[in-house]
């Protein structure tokens, strides 16, 4: 099964129960994209969290994230459009 979403450039997603959200951050230049992959970790009173930012080609339309897959099915400046894995 697999779910389909469309981000907008600072829109998150949760990739499911026990896995990381990702955030679109647009593409620095023509030819590459980035996807923020952002962990929580969260304790009684209090969360924390750390997040990086991988860049991919543009060409590269297979990715995954916290062992999750995902197909990228169209990229622009504005936003992504992406087929994720369950």
């Amino acid at each position: 099964m697999q779910n389909s979403v469309i981000l907008s450039v600072g829109d998150s997603y949760h990739l499911r129960s026990g896995k990381d959200n990702i955030m679109y951050s647009g593409m620095p230049s023509d030819k590459v994209y980035s996807m923020v992959q952002i962990k929580r970790k969260f304790a009684p009173y209090t969360a924390w969290g750390y997040a990086w930012n991988p860049f991919y080609p543009r060409e590269q339309s297979k990715i995954r994230i916290d062992g999750v897959d995902i197909q990228v099915e169209n990229v622009t400046p504005n936003e992504i459009r992406l087929r994720i894995s369950q």
